[in-house]
């Protein structure tokens, strides 16, 4: 059983999987899906400043913080205990359109060198780390959610606003893949 969790599996399984979420949370308590909120439920829980924006039953909310909980520590036990051995590899059909792009150097694109401590205090690491994170949450707050909120929530209820922010994250993810990250790479 824990080789097949090991294994990759098909992205439709995934998907799917994923997919199921929504009605799930509807279903069971009548809660969306969406992780953007959860920082401000939790500077609502710690914070005790008098600031409008944090003043709120957060109390309503806490199934979030243990769902984003759950991400965490399934994530570290992924990481802990499934991790692969083997090393990545990258489809050619994929290889060949990144050189097409301009991406030759693959080990850069990879986590563990991209967001290590080493990188932080590097240009290419300040414009990966800080400014990315910056920009990710920046556009996060101004589209009033997440990717997960609005493509996968948003989408499903047919919700306008989620179709206009979901069109424009694909499209700024295309912009960046094929101008932009060519360009920071060679940083």
């Amino acid at each position: 059983m824990l080789e097949l969790i090991k294994q990759p599996w098909p992205w439709p399984v995934a998907g799917f999987m994923i997919g199921l979420t929504v009605p799930a949370l509807l279903l069971l308590g009548n809660k969306k899906f969406g992780i953007s909120s959860t920082l401000r439920h939790i500077c609502a829980a710690c914070i005790p400043a008098n600031i409008s924006f944090f003043k709120y039953d957060w109390k309503n909310e806490a199934w979030n913080l243990f769902f984003v909980s759950g991400i965490l520590l399934g994530g570290f036990l992924g990481h802990t205990f499934l991790e692969n051995p083997n090393v990545i590899v990258i489809d050619p059909d994929t290889v060949h359109d990144l050189k097409i792009i301009g991406i030759t150097q693959f080990n850069d694109l990879m986590p563990h060198y991209l967001f290590s401590w080493q990188q932080l205090f590097t240009i290419k690491g300040f414009v990966f780390i800080l400014l990315g994170g910056f920009l990710v949450g920046f556009g996060t707050r101004y589209a009033g959610g997440c990717t997960s909120g609005h493509a996968i929530m948003g989408l499903s209820n047919l919700q306008w606003p989620s179709l206009i922010a979901t069109i424009s994250f694909m499209t700024g993810g295309i912009i960046m893949t094929h101008f932009i990250l060519p360009i920071l790479l060679s940083l």
